[in-house]
């Protein structure tokens, strides 16, 4: 990916239970994680519902809708937790008692 004539591509990941959803963006230079939620959510309809309060991330450090996307990101859209981790681990070791 080449920053190319004020443009940069990134690529959004939304993991999905039937498989990971992928796109690749040419976003304008100084765009925001917001505007590349913006643009896929454009090209396919009930998508803005849908990723609406998801918490975000580039390469698995937290970021918010404002964060400044660079050349090469990978923009992550991460699902809510089914189950808290600290619950999992009690129902684990209950069941292996």
């Amino acid at each position: 990916m080449v920053e190319s004539q004020g443009h940069i591509e990134v690529e959004i990941v939304w993991p999905q239970p039937e498989g990971p959803r992928h796109w690749r963006l040419r976003l304008p230079v100084g765009s925001t994680a917001g505007a590349a939620l913006a643009a896929i959510a454009h090209d396919e309809n009930g998508l803005q519902d849908l990723l609406e309060g998801q918490s975000l991330g580039i390469f698995a450090r937290r970021i918010e809708l404002d964060q400044v996307l660079q050349e090469g990101d990978r923009l992550e859209i991460y699902r809510p937790l089914q189950l808290d981790p600290k619950e999992a681990r009690r129902r684990r070791a209950t069941r292996t008692r």
